[in-house]
C-alpha cells in the first residue's frame, strides 16, 4: 500500500494552532487527537501527512458506537467480495451451480462463520484487530477435484435441465443417486477432510510447534506450492468472465486504475459538522473501495444491458433479470447448524489437499500478525500470542467443517490495509465487523442478493484478487537468495513437476492401475494436485540440498516466532500499549499453576 495513505491530519486556513480531532467525529464529545494547520486556499481540507504516525484510535480504545458501526461496515465492504468468491467456487466444485437453495446454504454458512471466528480472533485468539474471512488456499484441491471427472458436474446440469421441463421432483442420475443426495456427498467428502485439517491446525497452535514447522518449510517451498494455484485459479476466473469477456474485462480496468493508476490521489469527500461546517474530505475512497466499485459498475452496465436486449435470452448469468427468484424463494432467516447436511464422510485425497492449504494459511497468518502489530503501533506479537491465534483459526475451521462450508478460515490482509488508510485500529471496530456478518449468515435474504451477481462481474473481480494474491505469493522469495544456484534450481525444478504431473494425469485419465479402483481413485486425486506435487518435491529438494539457514530464507522467517524476538520489543520504538495488551484473563492463583506455565498459548507459558 502506498506510504502515503498511511499518516492522516487536519489543515484549515482559520486556525494555526494545534487542536485536537478525529475522522468524522469532530462533532462529539470525543475529539482527541488531530493537527491542524494552514492551507492557501479557502476551503477546509484533510489531507494525508506523512509525519504523522499516531492512529485517530488505538487498538485498545473504543470509538463511539456510530463511528465503530461505520468502521464495521467498511471492513465488512472491503472483504466481501473475497468471502463471496471463495464460496461460489465451493459451489462450483461441488456441483451445486444450479441448485440455489443449497448455494444460499453455503453462503449463509460462510459468512456466519467469518462473523464467528473475526469475534474469537478479537477477543482469545491473537487479540489483534484482525478480520476472519474464508481461505483462498483451501481452493486448489476442490478445484483439483473437477479434473478427474470433467463431466460429472455436466452430466447434472443436463438433469437439471430436464428437470425445469418436467413435472417429475427428481430425476437420478445412472447409479441411481438423486441429484441433491449427489451435491449432499460431495459436500460432506469436504466436511470429514476439514474437520480433520482443522483439528491438525488447532495442534500445531496449542502445542507450540509452529517454531519446528519453520525448520523444514520455508518460501523455497511455500512459493512454489502457492505460484501452482494458478493452474486452477486461471480456469475458475475463466469459466466465471467467459460469460461476457466485454463485462469482464470492464471490471478489471476499473478496478486497476482505482486502486494502482489513481493511488496516489485522494477522492473529494464534501462533509458537514456542526464545529467545521461544510469542508472537503480528502481521503482515498477510491483505492480502499476500488474492487466493491468495480463491482458495482459492472453490475450497473450488466443492469442496462439487459434492458436493452443487449444479451440474448439464454444468457442467465449475465443477465440481471434471470435469477430474482432466487431472492424471492429465500427465506429470510436461516439458520446454518452443524450437520445440516447429514453425515459426515471423509476423503484422504482432498485431506491431503486441505493440510498444504493448512500449512500455507498458518505462514501467512504470521505474517499477517507482524503486519498488523506494526500497523496498529504494537510490539511485536510474543510466541503464546502466535500460538494461540493459531489454535483459534484452526478450531474455526473445524466449526467451519462441522457447518459445511467447503472451506477453512484465515486472516485477510487487506483489512489490515484498510487499517492504515482510516487510522482506525479499535478492536471494537472487528468486533464490529464479526457482528455484522454473524447477521448476514442468519438473513437468508442478504446472501440471496449476493448470489445473483452476474457471473462476468465475479470473474473479472476474481482475476484482479488473485492476480494480486500470485504478487503477494512471489514477494515471499524477497529472504530468499536469488543468487543462489542452489535455490533457483529447487524453485524451478518444483514449478515444473507441478505442471508437469498433473497435465500428464489429466491427459492420461487411465494412467494409473493399480488393480483397487479406490486405491486409484486416491492417487490420482493427490497427483492431479499442482499444489502436492510441487510442494513436496521443493520440500525434498529444500531438506535434502545443501544450504545455510539465511540462503534458504528460513532463519528470517523463524525470526517471526523465536521468543526473544518476540517477547522483548525494541527499547527506542515507542507503542501504543505494552505486550499485556495480547493477555487474556488468567485468574491470579493460577498463574503459578505447572500445568498454565507449560500451556504454550497462555501468558503465563515458560519454555
Amino acid at each position: 500500500m502506498d506510504d502515503s495513505t498511511e499518516k492522516m491530519s487536519y489543515s484549515n486556513n482559520d486556525n494555526k494552532n494545534e487542536e485536537n480531532g478525529k475522522l468524522l467525529c469532530e462533532d462529539t464529545k470525543d475529539i482527541e487527537k488531530g493537527q491542524l494547520s494552514s492551507k492557501e486556499n479557502d476551503t477546509d481540507v484533510m489531507v494525508i501527512d506523512e509525519r504523522d504516525h499516531s492512529m485517530l484510535y488505538k487498538a485498545s480504545d473504543h470509538p463511539p458506537i456510530y463511528l465503530t458501526i461505520f468502521c464495521g461496515i467498511q471492513h465488512t465492504l472491503v472483504s466481501l467480495s473475497g468471502v463471496i468468491a471463495v464460496s461460489l467456487l465451493v459451489v462450483d466444485v461441488t456441483c451445486a451451480t444450479l441448485d440455489e437453495n443449497i448455494k444460499t446454504t453455503l453462503l449463509s454458512s460462510t459468512m456466519l462463520m467469518c462473523g464467528i471466528c473475526t469475534i474469537l480472533m478479537s477477543l482469545v485468539g491473537s487479540r489483534l484487530p484482525l478480520l476472519q474471512g474464508a481461505a483462498g488456499d483451501f481452493l486448489i484441491p476442490l478445484l483439483a477435484m473437477q479434473v478427474l471427472d470433467p463431466t460429472k458436474c455436466d452430466v447434472r446440469s443436463v438433469l437439471n435441465d430436464l428437470n425445469s421441463s418436467t413435472t417429475a421432483p427428481n430425476i437420478s442420475f445412472d447409479d441411481g443417486v438423486n441429484q441433491y443426495d449427489f451435491i449432499v456427498n460431495n459436500i460432506r467428502d469436504l466436511q470429514g477432510s476439514l474437520i480433520a485439517a482443522g483439528t491438525c491446525q488447532f495442534f500445531i497452535g496449542a502445542t507450540g510447534i509452529v517454531s519446528l514447522l519453520l525448520k523444514f518449510i520455508g518460501p523455497i517451498t511455500i512459493v512454489p506450492t502457492l505460484f501452482l494455484s494458478c493452474v486452477f485459479l486461471v480456469r475458475a476466473c475463466v469459466k466465471f468472465a467467459k460469460v461476457n469477456w466485454g463485462v469482464a474485462m470492464l471490471v478489471v480496468v476499473i478496478a486497476l486504475v482505482l486502486s494502482l493508476y489513481l493511488n496516489h490521489r485522494k477522492t473529494p469527500i464534501p462533509l458537514w459538522t456542526k464545529k467545521k461546517g461544510f469542508h472537503i474530505l480528502w481521503f482515498p475512497l477510491h483505492q480502499v473501495y476500488s474492487i466493491l466499485i468495480a463491482i458495482l459498475v459492472g453490475w450497473l452496465v450488466c443492469g442496462i444491458m439487459t434492458a436493452v436486449d443487449a444479451f440474448e435470452p439464454d444468457d442467465i448469468y449475465a443477465r440481471t433479470d434471470s435469477r430474482l427468484d432466487v431472492i424471492r424463494d429465500a427465506a429470510w432467516f436461516k439458520f446454518p447448524y452443524p450437520g445440516q447436511f447429514g453425515r459426515i464422510s471423509f476423503s484422504t485425497s482432498v485431506f491431503a489437499g486441505f493440510m498444504i492449504g493448512t500449512i500455507t494459511s498458518i505462514l501467512d497468518s504470521i505474517g499477517d500478525y507482524y503486519a498488523c502489530a506494526k500497523m496498529c503501533n504494537l510490539p511485536p506479537p510474543p510466541a503464546h500470542t502466535v500460538n494461540r491465534g493459531i489454535a483459534i483459526e484452526g478450531f474455526c475451521s473445524l466449526i467451519a467443517g462441522f457447518l459445511g462450508c467447503g472451506h477453512a478460515t484465515t486472516t485477510y490482509g487487506g483489512n489490515i490495509g484498510a487499517i492504515g488508510v482510516t487510522r482506525v485500529a479499535s478492536r471494537d471496530v472487528f468486533i464490529a465487523t464479526g457482528i455484522i456478518y454473524f447477521i448476514f449468515g442468519l438473513i437468508g435474504k442478504i446472501s440471496a442478493v449476493f448470489l445473483i451477481i452476474p457471473y462476468p462481474v465475479l470473474g473479472g473481480a476474481l482475476i484482479v484478487m488473485y492476480g494480486m494474491f500470485n504478487g503477494v505469493v512471489l514477494s515471499n522469495l524477497q529472504v530468499v537468495s536469488l543468487s543462489s544456484t542452489r535455490n533457483l534450481a529447487i524453485i524451478g525444478t518444483a514449478i515444473l513437476f507441478g505442471l508437469m504431473i498433473p497435465y500428464w494425469l489429466e491427459t492420461n485419465p487411465d494412467g494409473i492401475q493399480t488393480g483397487s479402483a479406490s486405491r486409484d481413485g486416491v492417487i490420482k486425486m493427490l497427483l492431479v494436485n499442482p499444489n502436492l506435487c510441487g510442494g513436496v518435491v521443493a520440500c525434498l529438494l529444500d531438506n535434502t540440498v545443501r544450504g545455510t539457514l539465511e540462503e534458504r530464507g528460513i532463519a528470517a522467517w523463524q525470526k517471526m516466532v523465536d521468543d526473544k524476538a518476540d517477547d522483548k520489543a525494541d527499547v527506542n520504538e515507542e507503542y501504543d500499549c505494552d505486550a499485556s495488551f495480547y493477555d487474556i484473563y488468567i485468574p491470579e492463583n493460577w498463574k503459578q499453576s505447572k500445568l498454565v506455565q507449560i500451556l504454550p498459548f497462555l501468558p503465563s507459558y515458560k519454555r
